[in-house]
């Protein structure tokens, strides 16, 4: 079994830290793991966000504590150790990036020839709103608009050729909102372009786990639906952002593609 989406965002740059995920990963009869660092986290990145920081007072203040601690370099370096070491499992090394359109040039120059194993591409913002925040921030939001302009975005994404798959393909139903309009059209054009540019989608456990009452296991099934008519690749993910979440609901995961 794979987890593809695990963040170390919590630890430092160690052996020992990595050594902590793996253990649980073995623990729970995982074969492969992907570890990655949300692109925020490094210098080079911050200047994406200054939009999304200027739309909400919030975010801004949440982004300076979370941003710019590291510069990618360091990242590249504890990749290399890792690396040299000898591990029981397969590990492989990527980052979560956020998404803007307008800064795809920027992404291309910063991540190329960095020898990164995959870029995995997620839709956090739509027109600078952080919908998957707090659900307070949904009020006086427009449903319809929100999740249309959500899924264009993510086939913006899927189209931009920059990334080797696309985080939690719909997270926008984390808080419960559902649109009053069918998605079908919008799946089928997502994995359309998904499969145009070889990319994998997530099954992932992440929207499920921190919202249980609101949010399904895994995706929409007519999202996966579509996924498969297309043929997509669709690989499973906890969105882990400490060791002890690796790998939680991957066997359940996979008994929903299974069933779908």
């Amino acid at each position: 079994m794979l987890d593809c989406h695990i963040h170390l965002e919590r630890g430092d740059y160690t052996l020992e830290w990595i050594k902590r995920f793996v253990t649980t990963a073995i623990d729970r009869d995982l074969s492969e793991i992907w570890l990655l660092e949300h692109c925020y986290r490094f210098v080079e990145f911050i200047p994406m966000y200054d939009n999304v920081c200027a739309f909400s007072d919030y975010i801004n203040k949440w982004f300076k504590k979370k941003s710019g601690v590291l510069r990618l370099d360091d990242y590249l370096r504890l990749i290399e150790k890792v690396l040299n070491q000898a591990w029981d499992i397969n590990i492989k090394f990527g980052l979560e990036i956020c998404y803007f359109k307008q800064f795809e040039e920027i992404v291309y120059n910063i991540t190329k020839d960095k020898g990164l194993d995959f870029l995995l591409g997620s839709v956090h913002f739509i027109d600078d709103f952080a919908y998957d925040h707090k659900p307070e921030h949904w009020d006086g939001v427009d449903v319809d608009s929100t999740y249309k302009r959500y899924f264009e975005t993510s086939i913006d994404l899927a189209d931009s050729g920059l990334y080797s798959g696309i985080a939690h393909p719909d997270c926008i139903k984390l808080f419960g909102h559902q649109p009053s309009f069918s998605l079908l059209e919008y799946y089928n054009s997502l994995a359309t372009s998904l499969a145009k540019n070889n990319m994998y989608a997530e099954e992932s456990s992440g929207s499920y786990r921190r919202c249980p009452t609101t949010s399904e296991l895994g995706m929409n099934r007519d999202l996966i639906k579509a996924m498969k008519k297309y043929n997509v690749k669709i690989q499973t993910a906890s969105d882990a952002h400490s060791p002890e979440d690796v790998g939680l609901y991957i066997a359940e995961l996979e008994q929903i593609l299974k069933d779908n």
